[in-house]
């Protein structure tokens, strides 16, 4: 096992101020990756709600349902079980190696509901719908495999698909999307200001989950076009 996963990321030098420090673990609890494809998925529906016309009120509400049971729930039930089981020490998982099990076990749910939305039967769900969560599913494998080195930022790579999804908005549909690609990055760069305040992460790591984020909803978009 590799000295990266063993061991947790050095934490904060004492410089950082009390308040400046609980301002970054609000944010890092309210913009917690694991509430990324439900989020996201509203996003797309408000930003561009004419790709939605045709959904009959009742099956846009058993899809948003579907995401927030498959892509939020079951993996927060899982994660919530996994301590009184001994898997993870401690629900901030400190090191790299106790997301092992976490990560393979939101991969399995993010194969179901990618796969469920790529196939189900009536009216189609909109392009920017499936690639958002074929590029969750690409994403979280591409997580799994770097977390074997580093203890890359999943919080910056939530970031990262945010604003992968509203450029692939911004490429697939009429509506200016500037401002909420603006908006986006901001939001993107406080995300990352506050795990670097906690000393969650190495610098690097939290690049590399935003580029993660990022090409993997592109990459969606090119394979689903």
């Amino acid at each position: 096992m590799s000295e990266a996963q063993q061991q947790p990321v050095p934490t904060t030098t004492p410089t950082q101020s009390k308040p400046l420090r609980i301002a970054a673990t609000i944010v890092s609890y309210i913009c917690h990756p694991v509430f990324s494809p439900l989020v996201l998925a509203w996003v797309i529906y408000k930003l561009n709600p004419d790709s939605f016309t045709g959904v009959p009120p009742k099956q846009l509400g058993l899809w948003f349902i579907s995401i927030g049971l498959t892509a939020v729930f079951f993996p927060l039930f899982s994660i919530a079980l996994m301590k009184p089981l001994g898997f993870i020490s401690s629900y901030h998982m400190p090191t790299a190696r106790e997301r092992t099990i976490p990560l393979m076990t939101s991969m399995i749910f993010y194969f179901w509901i990618t796969h469920v939305f790529n196939t189900m039967a009536g009216t189609p769900p909109p392009l920017a719908l499936k690639v958002l969560l074929l590029g969750n599913f690409w994403g979280i494998i591409i997580l799994f495999l770097i977390n074997i080195f580093t203890k890359i930022s999943m919080h910056t790579a939530a970031a990262g698909s945010m604003i992968g999804i509203l450029i692939v908005l911004m490429i697939s549909s009429p509506v200016n999307l500037v401002l909420p690609l603006f908006a986006g990055i901001i939001i993107a760069g406080i995300i990352g200001t506050s795990r670097a305040t906690l000393g969650a992460h190495q610098r690097g790591d939290i690049w590399l989950g935003y580029i993660v984020g990022i090409i993997v909803q592109l990459a969606a978009y090119v394979y689903m076009k």
